[in-house]
């Protein structure tokens, strides 16, 4: 510890006048290797440790035809009945994801997910700071059929107090909310895991801190952007934001990678055969995908009647003169239900 005459002293007069040191003297002082750090209002290394039990309510992984006649009965922990090969797999739950964080960290079924390997992946879509809204728009229906219609979620009282105690104080309960998450889930992870956080534009920095922090800076792996498929419109001020990112951190060195599979994989191949279903005659296959707005809230300018077709609860992708455009150039499908919604037809594929 080198301090100068002038640090010293102002140690001195800091502790008598009872006031905290500045933080700087928490890595003159002490051995604390962090160089970056994030702090927020109330922030601790405290993590639950809380294990509650879990019982089952339903088993849907086998066909009724073979369902026990107790099978509405309470059932054990590891239910090994049905088409289960472990007992631990093959799970969902609900409830609160920290407390089924914690009781899987330091309840019974670690035990179980250790025996067989691990937790190798984790994915996970945290709430974005986007106002109390969480209505969506849900397909009900065959797309392919030309037999779908859209149905608009409302939000319920539990998701309305949910969101308030994520975002009630701003970013810092927020980010004291994921950090106790991120630990756990951490300490889940196998050596060789990796864990996947999908974000936007309003809390990606944070969370790329939090997240280096947790697993330190050697357990970044990509910053991954991905163009939304609607996308939002430029306005006077700003470009508009159309890209979300989804941050990679691995626990150790040792984490499994699995390599990204061609346009020629069997994975591809299924994905065309399933989505590219339908066919204008000259050889090449087309999907019809939506144009509904992606943003949380409704766009006025957005909301507007095309050909006598209804626009969605928050409008459509984009304004009235790029519908005009994507229809001269043949972009869209009109299904001739005008109950339905307006299509647009991607670029297609040879046979």
């Amino acid at each position: 510890m080198n301090l100068t005459d002038h640090e010293k002293n102002e140690i001195l007069k800091l502790i008598e006048k009872g006031k905290p040191l500045p933080d700087k003297y928490r890595f003159l002082l002490f051995d604390d290797k962090r160089e970056v750090e994030l702090i927020w209002n109330g922030k601790t290394n405290e993590v639950t440790n809380i294990v509650l039990p879990f019982q089952v309510i339903e088993q849907v992984d086998e066909p009724r035809a073979e369902k026990l006649a107790d099978s509405a009965l309470q059932m054990d922990l590891f239910d090994t009945r049905g088409r289960q090969k472990s007992g631990w797999t093959n799970k969902l739950i609900w409830g609160d994801n920290k407390l089924i964080l914690s009781s899987l960290k330091n309840g019974a079924m670690r035990e179980e997910i250790e025996k067989n390997g691990g937790i190798k992946l984790i994915y996970i879509d945290p709430p974005f700071d986007v106002g109390a809204d969480f209505s969506m728009d849900i397909e009900i229906g065959d797309p392919a059929s030309g037999t779908s219609d859209t149905f608009t979620k409302r939000p319920n009282v539990l998701e309305e107090l949910a969101y308030r105690d994520t975002w009630g104080k701003g970013a810092d309960s927020f980010i004291a909310m994921i950090y106790e998450r991120l630990i756990l889930m951490r300490d889940l992870l196998a050596e060789d895991g990796s864990i996947y956080v999908h974000c936007d534009w309003r809390v990606s920095s944070y969370l790329r801190l939090v997240l280096t922090e947790i697993f330190g800076e050697n357990g970044f792996v990509n910053e991954i952007i991905w163009r939304r498929r609607g996308g939002a419109l430029n306005n006077f001020k700003s470009l508009g934001a159309i890209t979300d990112t989804i941050l990679l951190y691995r626990k150790s060195d040792n984490a499994f990678f699995n390599p990204l599979k061609s346009k020629d994989s069997e994975e591809a191949k299924q994905y065309i055969k399933e989505r590219f279903v339908y066919d204008d005659g000259d050889g090449r296959l087309y999907s019809r995908d939506p144009i509904t707005n992606p943003s949380s809230t409704p766009t006025q300018s957005l909301i507007y009647e095309y050909k006598g077709y209804k626009p969605p609860a928050k409008g459509w992708a984009f304004s009235l003169e790029t519908m005009k455009k994507w229809d001269a150039d043949g972009k869209l499908y009109f299904p001739p239900d005008k109950t339905q919604r307006i299509r647009t037809i991607p670029s297609p594929i040879r046979r």
